[in-house]
C-alpha cells in the first residue's frame, strides 16, 4: 500500500492517448488499478478530485529559450537511457508550443534556440496536449503540486536500478512483444500483476500507452510519499512559475 493510498488519496498515472488521455488509477480501497480514458486532461483532473496525485507523460513548464539538445528535464535524463534515449523529445521555446502550425513552430524555435533548431514532427504533434496541461496549471496554482511531469522510459530505469530497459516497446511504429513483456515483468515484481493486462488497453489507446500509464501510476505513488527527485536537480521554472522538471 502507498502513502497516498494511507492517506485517502487517488493516485494516477497518465499517458496521451489517440482518444486523448489514457488514466491507470488507485483509488483509497481499491484491489487493483482501474483504467479509464479521458478525451480532455481537464475532465481527467475533475474526475479523480481535488487531492489527487497526477504523474503524467506530458512536458509540463516551457521555458521563453531553449539552450542546446532541448528543456532542461530532457537534457537530464537522456544519459541514463542509453539506446532508449531517442524516446526523449526536444521540446522548443513555450512560443514554439502555442504557434498554430508547423511552418510557424519551426520558425519561432529556431529564434529562441541556442543553437538554432527547428521542431520535430513528433514533438510538434504534442503541442496540443501539452497546452491542455499548461492552461490548467496557469489557471489554478493549487495544481501544479500535484500534478508532476514524468517519462516512462526514464521511470522504467529509475525502478530497475537505474538499468534500460533492454527491448524498445515499438519497432518501425508497431508494439515491440519482447519490450512489452520486459515491462510487465518489472511491474508485476512492484505490485502490478500480469493479468492487469490481459484484456488489453481500452478503446481509442494502445498497449504502450496502458503500459506507460500503469508505471507512472507507480511514479505517483512514489511522489505522495515524497520518494521522487527532479531531473535536474535544480530546476527551472517557466515565466508562470510552472516547474520545469521530469520526476522520477
Amino acid at each position: 500500500m502507498s502513502g497516498g493510498e494511507r492517506s485517502g488519496q487517488v493516485l494516477a498515472g497518465v499517458d496521451g492517448c489517440r482518444a486523448g488521455w489514457i488514466a491507470v488509477a488507485r483509488r483509497p480501497g481499491d484491489t487493483r488499478p482501474q483504467v479509464q480514458v479521458f478525451s480532455r486532461f481537464a475532465e481527467l483532473v475533475a474526475e479523480f478530485g481535488a487531492t489527487a496525485t497526477i504523474a503524467v507523460d506530458m512536458p509540463i513548464g516551457l521555458p521563453d529559450r531553449i539552450s542546446g539538445t532541448g528543456r532542461g528535464p530532457e537534457q537530464a535524463i537522456r544519459p541514463y537511457l542509453g539506446a532508449r534515449r531517442s524516446s526523449v523529445f526536444s521540446i522548443p521555446a513555450r512560443a514554439a508550443v502555442e504557434a498554430e502550425t508547423y511552418h510557424e513552430a519551426c520558425d519561432l524555435a529556431q529564434l529562441h534556440s541556442d543553437p538554432p533548431r527547428k521542431v520535430s514532427k513528433q514533438a510538434f504533434f504534442l503541442f496540443g496536449k501539452i497546452l491542455e496541461i499548461d492552461r490548467l496549471l496557469r489557471a489554478d496554482i493549487g495544481l501544479r503540486h500535484r500534478i508532476i511531469e514524468c517519462h516512462p522510459e526514464f521511470s522504467f530505469c529509475r525502478l530497475n536500478n537505474m538499468v534500460p530497459m533492454a527491448a524498445p516497446k515499438k519497432i518501425r511504429g508497431a508494439v515491440n512483444p519482447a519490450g512489452i513483456a520486459e515491462r510487465m515483468e518489472l511491474l508485476a515484481a512492484l505490485g502490478i500483476d500480469r493479468d492487469f493486462f490481459a484484456k488489453g488497453p481500452p478503446r481509442g489507446a494502445a498497449m504502450d500507452d496502458l503500459i506507460d500509464a500503469s508505471v507512472n501510476l507507480l511514479v505517483a505513488g512514489r511522489h505522495a510519499q515524497g520518494l521522487t527527485e527532479t531531473f535536474p536537480a535544480s530546476p527551472l521554472r517557466d515565466r508562470h512559475g510552472i516547474m520545469i522538471a521530469i520526476h522520477g
